[in-house]
């Protein structure tokens, strides 16, 4: 898949699920604006994948928070089993802390098999954090202290969503990606 399409990948399911089902309530704000990088990296290994997330940190902790506010780090083909890039995520909260960002960005993770710890593989729960590809999610602390500020029942987010997606049903998420509109 070329760059255009792993993004153009990216933003269906931002626009379907992410915002579509309301399971973010944050994300239209910076997505409208197009405060969103995306980023596919092509690294060949792990080692790679930590340069582009170094990469992204400096770049992001430097860039003005009206012009980019969030960054998608992508990785189309690296990382495919989900407990292989759930252990990744160590080294990334890692890199977090060796940039001096802690408390400053956070990495939130989305993979196509993400799953919680103590749940069934195809329970509903766990198509929160299902993306099309293996994804770190760099955010601003600042942005999500100021969200959450804005939205008194942040606390709820989790369960609500996992009502939204127990009433859509694995044939109605099945069917988001297949709906044309």
């Amino acid at each position: 898949m070329s760059d255009e399409d792993v993004i153009a990948a990216m933003r269906q399911w931002i626009e379907k699920a992410v915002i579509g089902l309301n399971l973010c309530p944050f994300a239209k704000a910076v997505y409208v604006k197009n405060q969103v990088r995306y980023v596919v990296s092509h690294a060949p290994h792990l080692d790679g994948l930590l340069e582009d997330l170094d990469r992204e940190l400096d770049f992001l902790a430097a860039a003005d928070p009206e012009a980019v506010d969030t960054t998608l780090l992508i990785h189309p083909t690296l990382l495919p089993d989900f407990l292989d890039f759930n252990d990744f995520m160590q080294l990334a909260e890692a890199a977090v802390d060796e940039h001096g960002l802690e408390g400053v960005i956070q990495v939130a993770s989305f993979h196509p098999q993400f799953q919680f710890e103590g749940t069934e593989p195809d329970d509903l729960g766990n198509y929160t954090n299902r993306a099309p590809f293996p994804t770190l999610h760099l955010l601003r602390e600042a942005s999500i202290e100021r969200a959450v500020a804005a939205f008194p029942q942040a606390g709820t987010i989790y369960e609500r969503n996992i009502e939204t997606l127990r009433a859509l049903g694995h044939a109605g998420w099945q069917a988001l990606w297949h709906d044309k509109a």
